[in-house]
């Protein structure tokens, strides 16, 4: 499986802020297609409740079209969250992108809208100092 340049960046960042990755990749099967999710997590909240679960897929943005990059983006995180859906999985999926590219959605309109109306939710990660910076919902 093809790995985006900042995958091992994205997990030590989930493992520094105390996120156990339980799967490298995250294989989901639904009837007779199998999906790759990046990352699968988990962080107990609490001694004795149950523990926060996650699914991560990690996009650099790195092809020579942005918006073609969008596309696949956007493309596999509702495929991903209906394969999480239809498994009854308690993961709650999450994009994860570089903080550079996070401003750029925020300055394009049409991107901010597509994020609004699907509902992605973004892992903003600061790739020079290999943390995350922000979780939206």
């Amino acid at each position: 499986m093809a790995r985006d340049k900042i995958h091992n960046e994205v997990k030590q960042a989930l493992e520094n802020e105390g996120w156990n990755v339980t799967n490298d990749p995250l294989n989901i099967k639904t009837g007779n297609i199998m999906v790759q999710i990046d990352l699968g997590a988990e962080r107990l909240i609490g001694a004795e409740k149950e523990g926060e679960k996650i699914a991560v897929e990690i996009k650099t943005f790195s092809l020579a079209s942005f918006i073609t990059a969008l596309y696949e983006a956007v493309g596999k995180y509702i495929i991903y969250r209906k394969a999480l859906k239809m498994q009854r999985s308690e993961r709650t999926l999450y994009l994860a992108v570089p903080i550079d590219i996070h401003d750029r959605f925020k300055e394009e309109p049409l991107i901010a809208g597509v994020l609004e109306d699907e509902e992605i939710n973004t892992l903003v990660y600061n790739q020079f100092e290999q943390k995350i910076e922000k979780w939206i919902k």
